[in-house]
């Protein structure tokens, strides 16, 4: 399909930079084949039936980026490094900026610890052992637990290039960016879907009938990279790292069996779950990467409802939520979105897409 089919306008007004406050007073639209309800994140429960299942993500987001510098003879140049996937125990490959600056072989020291931790200046740095378009292979100095705390010390969350371009990180970014469930770290951006839910909305869900069961999808900066080709068939999928647990699976399998509904909470969640599946659609237990992507006439095989946040025009996941519930159902949901003054994006308020 066309790219600019999924192209919408939106004001610039509509972009949150921080998330609702209580995370679960969110606004939330309701799609359905014929009808929009506008409600709120707290109204959830009111759409579940007892023996629907929410599949959430446990996936926990580190802070990917660092801040550094390369030194070249008398010529000093700082470097912006964002990892998004870690190949072994000391090798993380990153995005960097301005790439031009780095050359193969050259080593990139990362500098002072955030304000409250102790100072490593100097103590973390990487050799360039590959680069090309933007992206380097690092080969850090430390490696395993050691490098997870110098990261933890050093580096700042990865928010979206939306919000980052118009106000810096901060220490209310490091609670705000993760979700109520985070659990598995390595992801570099949130499973932001999840970022809406509260013990008091976990526990509401609850006495509604419903469970919730935890998958694993590590999300990564390509999540955020635009979709350069003109046609769908032209893009190639970033690749992610996910598990489904067998206990997980095989709950899921009775859930659906005995009536419920399996309601994914966030695009990461269906895509994990929708690469457990067989073409039965009988969820199997998963562990590795996937690189699925979902677009219009993709045939849904394990998720039922979605409820996830508002996308980016032309990206893989409005691609998304246009295949599960239809491009023009979709474009008519975002333009009465827009219309409301629903937030968009990361920090913003959510849909809940209902399937005939």
């Amino acid at each position: 399909m066309r790219v600019d089919l999924f192209d919408f306008d939106l004001p610039e007004g509509r972009i949150a930079l921080r998330p609702a406050e209580p995370r679960d007073s969110a606004r939330l639209l309701a799609v359905t084949p014929d009808s929009f309800r506008d409600a709120s994140v707290r109204d959830l429960p009111a759409f579940l039936r007892p023996g629907d299942v929410l599949v959430v993500n446990d996936a926990r987001v580190i802070p990917a980026q660092l801040f550094g510098w390369r030194r070249r003879g008398e010529a000093v140049a700082r470097i912006e490094a964002t990892l998004h996937k870690r190949e072994d125990a000391s090798h993380w490959r990153a995005f960097v900026r301005p790439a031009k600056k780095l050359k193969p072989g050259e080593k990139v020291i990362f500098g002072e610890a955030r304000e409250g931790a102790a100072c490593l200046a100097g103590a973390l740095w990487a050799d360039v052992a590959e680069k090309n378009e933007g992206e380097a292979l690092l080969s850090f100095n430390l490696s395993g637990p050691a490098l997870d705390d110098a990261i933890f010390a050093l580096g700042h969350m990865p928010l979206p290039p939306y919000i980052a371009s118009r106000r810096a990180d901060d220490d209310r970014d490091a609670r705000d960016y993760q979700t109520l469930f985070a659990d598995k770290s390595g992801a570099v951006a949130a499973p932001t879907a999840g970022l809406h839910f509260t013990p008091e909305l976990v526990e509401a869900v609850r006495k509604a009938g419903a469970t919730l069961e935890k998958v694993t999808l590590l999300v990564g900066a390509g999540t955020f990279l635009p979709v350069k080709a003109e046609d769908t068939a032209g893009h190639v999928m970033h690749a992610e790292w996910g598990s489904v647990d067998a206990q997980v699976a095989a709950r899921l399998n009775a859930a659906r069996a005995a009536g419920g509904r399996i309601v994914a909470v966030g695009t990461t969640s269906l895509r994990i779950l929708e690469s457990a599946a067989d073409p039965s659609g009988v969820i199997r237990p998963f562990a590795g990467e996937t690189s699925i992507f979902i677009t219009p006439g993709y045939e849904f095989r394990a998720v039922d409802a979605l409820m996830t946040n508002f996308h980016l025009p032309r990206s893989t996941l409005f691609m998304l939520v246009s295949a599960f519930s239809g491009l023009e159902r979709m474009q008519a949901a975002y333009a009465h979105a827009i219309e409301a003054n629903y937030r968009f994006y990361s920090y913003g308020d959510a849909c809940l897409l209902l399937r005939g």
